[in-house]
């Protein structure tokens, strides 16, 4: 008789793709608004952890929504889309102290 296993659903992260305008902001350790966006993943929830890729699908950092993908839509372009979580470029940034 076979043994099952039961693991919990996992489902696929949240993606935000910045455009190449706002890669260098957000590498610097700023938020992501709604002017750099370039895509998300639908029905996004706020205040919910994602990935930051840039619009070439490499990945750049981590983050949380600070609004759900339909408050995005309605919001005006200086508007706080991702709080700055993580990033590749804090390895540099902090080197010295290493």
């Amino acid at each position: 008789m076979p043994i099952s296993l039961s693991c919990p659903r996992i489902t696929p992260a949240t993606q935000i793709w910045v455009k190449p305008s706002a890669e260098m902001q957000f590498l610097y350790g700023n938020n992501v608004i709604k002017s750099g966006l370039g895509r998300i993943t639908e029905n996004t929830p706020a205040y919910t952890g994602c990935v930051v890729y840039s619009m070439s699908d490499v990945p750049l950092g981590f983050g949380v929504t600070a609004k759900s993908t339909d408050e995005c839509r309605k919001m005006d372009p200086s508007g706080v889309v991702t709080f700055h979580q993580s990033d590749v470029g804090e390895y540099l940034r902090g080197e010295s102290e290493i």
